[in-house]
């Protein structure tokens, strides 16, 4: 199958990056991309959906966010023609916001009724194909030189046309951050897995029960990446918890549903994703991008004489 569209989730106001999402979507908070430009973090996802084959882009948002997004990325735009006016990196720049604005679309997620009804939010702009799914505050960043993760991920649901969700192998005490799979891998595929079992955040002791996948390292569990291929069943599946309840319509269960009614894989994807919303993660996310960049040799000396003075401090 072909997947031609993707839907970023952003419609969560960023209550853990108070005081800055106040006035400001984090989804637009300014990082330095693997080539060395200052870029809203929406962007780069964007960039690599692009990158990956992606045509056409929702992002599914806050009431009036819309707006917010479509004036700020006109006005980075005539920023950089009128600013930098002859500079190629600022026109090839302003080039790439350009398609980036000609290819978006917004949904508008009324009322924070969960992360499940947010990605049905999406399905009038996914018209009954399949997407790509990623999350407004994950960034990610490949292992492989000239595959994103986005691009390993729509390989495999390309080629075997089926619903894909990439996984992470993730030691034991982080597990209850993340939706954690488990299943059988396929035969002569490495890092390739038929979902059999899924659970939101799981205790330790629940994921020892029913979670183990065998093959994985002792202590190591396959979390979700934030980031997926969906058949368009998913809405179906979705809509029934939309009739069933009011308030927080959760993603898990739809596709725990999803994994007893159709073919659905797991991919181990050759990188990391970054959670901007967590203690410190936009500081790790930036130090990932800087040293799978142009800049890494910058970023190791800026790390060293950091150490040294901290160091240097505590003697």
């Amino acid at each position: 199958m072909r997947i031609k569209k993707a839907v970023i989730t952003a419609a969560a106001r960023g209550e853990r990056l108070y005081p800055v999402a106040d006035t400001i979507q984090k989804a637009m908070l300014p990082v330095i991309d693997t080539d060395g430009l200052h870029k809203p973090v929406i962007q780069i996802i964007a960039e690599e959906a692009f990158a990956s084959g992606i045509e056409e882009l929702c992002i599914v948002c806050a009431p009036g966010d819309g707006d917010r997004y479509l004036t700020a990325f006109a006005s980075l735009r005539d920023n950089l023609f009128n600013s930098f006016k002859g500079v190629d990196w600022a026109k090839k720049e302003a080039e790439k916001i350009d398609h980036l604005l000609s290819q978006i679309q917004f949904a508008e997620q009324q009322e924070p009724l969960g992360y499940g009804h947010a990605v049905y939010c999406a399905r009038e702009f996914v018209n009954n194909e399949p997407f790509l799914l990623l999350l407004g505050d994950y960034l990610y960043v490949s292992n492989l030189k000239l595959k994103s993760c986005a691009a390993q991920l729509l390989e495999l649901a390309s080629q075997e046309n089926c619903s894909v969700s990439a996984v992470n192998p993730t030691i034991e005490h982080q597990i209850g951050r993340y939706g954690t799979v488990t299943g059988k891998q396929e035969p002569n595929r490495s890092g390739v897995y038929q979902i059999e079992k899924i659970i939101e955040k799981p205790t330790l002791s629940v994921a020892e029960l029913e979670l183990q996948t065998p093959g994985l390292r002792a202590g190591y569990y396959l979390c979700f990446f934030g980031m997926h291929v969906f058949t368009p069943s998913i809405f179906g599946i979705l809509q029934k918890y939309i009739d069933q309840s009011s308030t927080n319509i959760l993603l898990t269960p739809a596709l725990q549903e999803l994994a007893e009614t159709e073919n659905y894989l797991a991919l181990e994807v050759k990188g990391n994703r970054y959670d901007l919303s967590r203690k410190h993660g936009l500081l790790r996310a930036q130090i990932a991008l800087g040293l799978a960049g142009d800049a890494h040799g910058e970023i190791l000396s800026t790390m060293v004489e950091l150490l040294a003075e901290a160091n240097s401090r505590t003697v």
